[in-house]
């Protein structure tokens, strides 16, 4: 319970940078929206597997295969999506 309470006290995007600085060298402040995985923030193919595992158990999110792709665009489209996943679960749960 006290994790899902500081879960919804930090916007999507905190959340997701939170994780990506655990992955690459990058300061925090250095993120923004349309920053790329792989171009900007220097992931490997690992390393993104890796965030996309930590994404669905820290935000209660299952990513299928075919979202893995789309994600991998950029950390807006990353938060879109899975910013539309909780909010469909919380409306229908």
């Amino acid at each position: 319970m006290k994790r899902n309470a500081e879960r919804m006290e930090l916007t999507m995007f905190d959340q997701l940078t939170d994780m990506i600085v655990n992955y690459v060298e990058v300061k925090k402040e250095d993120i923004r929206p349309e920053s790329r995985f792989i171009e900007d923030l220097g992931f490997t193919s690992f390393d993104f597997m890796s965030l996309l595992g930590e994404a669905e158990d820290v935000l209660d999110v299952e990513i299928n295969q075919e979202l893995h792709r789309l994600l991998r665009k950029n950390i807006a489209e990353m938060n879109k999506v899975i910013g539309s996943m909780e909010k469909y679960v919380a409306e229908n749960m």
